[in-house]
């Protein structure tokens, strides 16, 4: 048996969470279809944290592709907390798309 999910894991509150991985980690054009599960979910900015944060380079995380990604990370090298700025960026405006793990 599974073990319940902590509070702060937000992989339990996923769009994804039950579909299969090989749909997430995909390339070219289906990219767009894996983009569509992350439209609205209510984690997307933790899992984005969590791929920037990580320098994950494969699959769609949060809405954006590895190449969305290290497109982000080359532009921001200064960001040393994805999760942190991500946060502070939400709270600041108002967005309640997903609350804080």
């Amino acid at each position: 048996m599974r073990p319940p999910a902590r509070t702060d894991d937000w992989r339990a509150r996923a769009s994804c969470r039950d579909e299969e991985p090989d749909q997430l980690f995909v390339r070219g054009a289906e990219q767009r279809k894996a983009k569509l599960v992350c439209l609205g979910c209510p984690v997307r900015t933790e899992c984005l944290a969590e791929a920037l944060d990580n320098r994950i380079g494969f699959g769609v995380w949060g809405g954006m592709t590895e190449r969305e990604r290290r497109a982000l990370l080359r532009r921001r090298p200064d960001v040393t907390s994805w999760r942190e700025l991500l946060d502070l960026a939400r709270r600041e405006h108002g967005s309640d798309d997903a609350a804080a793990g």
